[in-house]
């Protein structure tokens, strides 16, 4: 027996700006609700404006914002609430940190070309990116350090976001987290 069992888990979707974190959150967000299932979603923009204010983009604001995420699921999970969390973290040593703090981890990769995000752009960013207008962005000027061995990865360019999704509460249940 876990001395872990009754925390709460932590989906961690990382991926470029574009390749559908906040999408696949909403989709798990509805399945999560209809199961019963206690949980928090951590949408990148909504924790930025409520929580990591002010911060930049640079590796160290970047680290502080993601930082602040895993405290709060910290908080969470060991209270048996789970945690859906959204946010680029483009760093392998973020992601390695919310491992060792989490420990129903499960890190999820969405897998889309740099190209593909570009076309879908939903904010403009890479648009002005690519114009000089704004810096540090991930996948232009910053890089995006892919996941070594995420336990879902999900390929968004080419799979539909039902198909993604389940595919997440496939594992979900195979870990007996759901």
């Amino acid at each position: 027996m876990s001395s872990f069992e009754n925390y709460g888990f932590v989906v961690w979707l990382t991926g470029l700006p574009g390749s559908g974190k906040t999408t696949i959150a909403r989709g798990l967000e509805r399945e999560l609700k209809v199961r019963g299932l206690k949980f928090e979603v951590f949408d990148g923009d909504e924790v930025r404006k409520n929580l990591s204010k002010g911060l930049g983009f640079s590796k160290e604001d970047r680290d502080t914002h993601n930082k602040r995420v895993i405290y709060v699921c910290k908080l969470l999970t060991r209270n048996g609430v789970n945690a859906v969390v959204s946010l680029i973290s483009p760093y392998h040593s973020t992601r390695a940190y919310a491992r060792e703090q989490l420990p129903r981890f499960v890190e999820v990769y969405l897998k889309c070309s740099v190209e593909e995000c570009i076309r879908r752009d939903p904010k403009g960013l890479y648009k002005k990116a690519l114009a000089g207008e704004i810096d540090n962005m991930t996948g232009i000027q910053d890089p995006y350090e892919e996941p070594l061995n995420p336990e879902v990865v999900l390929d968004t360019e080419h799979d539909s976001s039902e198909y993604n999704i389940q595919k997440v509460l496939s594992k979900l249940e195979e870990l007996d987290y759901i």
